[in-house]
């Protein structure tokens, strides 16, 4: 099966492979960019983007909203004329703020998850950015087309599953990843797509649907667009590759990491996610590392009772100190021998 352009409006990616966002500084202008560049959509998560500006500890907000226009505009440098998208989480504190920046930068697109973005039509309204929010289920799909349609007479541009298989935050309860198996994926994606299709024939608009979690292989890709869908996006696979902007040693993290070593944890923000068996984490399960200041990440964060700063555990896998930190990853992180190029990927996806 030949893979074909992903069109989301007056869009089109060459490629049809959407490079996940991953934060905290996992991937951005230098990730981002080198995926458009190939014809796939570059993503910059904009979680905490700014924490290595020296302002961040005293002025957090303001300074992720100056750097997410500083790395967009240097991934447009990257890009050559590519789509650059940001991936910017419902469960951000100060959400608007950040979809406006993004936006008052020019991206492409915004991919919104971590919660159902169910106000980002009247926050970017009259922009020429496309929207894509997040789902994990037909119920969430339906309720966010229902209600985007009612309240602002819009659709999504594009809309992404994210199944059980994917990396860090996860929409679903423990049980559901416990017994993945029982899940029957494939046909959840089967009615996501119909439902999604549905709601497209309302405005005669045609509105792709792209499936994450798990996808490494080109295998991957025609399974997923046998199902019905127009793309895929992956985050995992680029993590080992020469231009993502994580150290050498998180890189190092994924490829050391065994199968067994890919566990099911509970973020400190209230919800399961997926991460690499780490010393951290096994510290983390004895003790409470409390944090040393606020810095203003995610609404659910109670800084008195939350376990550990998901912001530092972060940050410090992303610098290299990655004995303290948090290694989020999906189900295929093991499957990572060596550093690729961005380019030797995205080959392996075109026609």
């Amino acid at each position: 099966m030949k893979s074909r352009e992903l069109i989301i409006g007056d869009l089109v990616a060459r490629v049809p492979v959407v490079q996940g966002g991953m934060g905290v500084a996992i991937s951005l202008s230098g990730l981002a960019g080198a995926v458009a560049a190939e014809g796939g959509i570059g993503t910059i998560s904009t979680a905490q983007i700014g924490f290595r500006d020296p302002d961040f500890d005293r002025h957090p907000i303001e300074t992720n909203l100056k750097v997410i226009k500083e790395e967009i505009q240097k991934a447009r440098e990257i890009a050559k004329g590519g789509i650059i998208a940001v991936n910017i989480m419902v469960a951000t504190q100060f959400y608007d703020r950040y979809v406006k920046a993004a936006i008052d930068a020019g991206v492409d697109m915004i991919v919104s998850g971590a919660g159902l973005p169910m106000t980002l039509p009247k926050v970017a309204e009259n922009a020429k950015t496309k929207l894509a929010p997040i789902v994990s289920s037909v119920k969430s799909a339906d309720v966010i087309c229902k209600y985007w349609l009612k309240k602002f007479n819009k659709l999504p541009d594009m809309v992404v599953i994210e199944g059980p298989k994917a990396g860090g935050h996860l929409g679903f309860s423990r049980e559901q990843l416990d017994h993945m198996d029982d899940l029957d994926y494939d046909t959840e994606i089967k009615n996501i797509i119909t439902k999604v299709k549905e709601y497209g024939k309302v405005q005669e608009k045609e509105i792709p649907v792209i499936v994450a979690g798990g996808i490494y292989t080109r295998a991957d890709m025609e399974h997923a667009m046998s199902l019905g869908a127009a793309g895929v996006q992956m985050a995992t696979r680029f993590v080992t590759t020469k231009e993502c902007d994580a150290s050498d040693a998180y890189k190092q993290s994924y490829i050391d990491a065994k199968e067994e070593d890919i566990i099911i944890v509970q973020s400190p923000v209230g919800m399961p996610g997926r991460a690499i068996l780490n010393p951290f984490m096994k510290k983390v399960k004895e003790q409470r590392i409390p944090p040393k200041r606020c810095h203003n990440c995610i609404i659910s964060c109670k800084p008195a009772e939350t376990p550990y700063c998901i912001t530092d555990a972060l940050s410090n896998a992303a610098d290299g100190d990655v004995d303290n930190g948090l290694l989020f990853c999906g189900t295929n992180a093991y499957r990572a021998t060596k550093i690729e190029t961005v380019k030797e990927i995205m080959d392996e996806f075109r026609d």
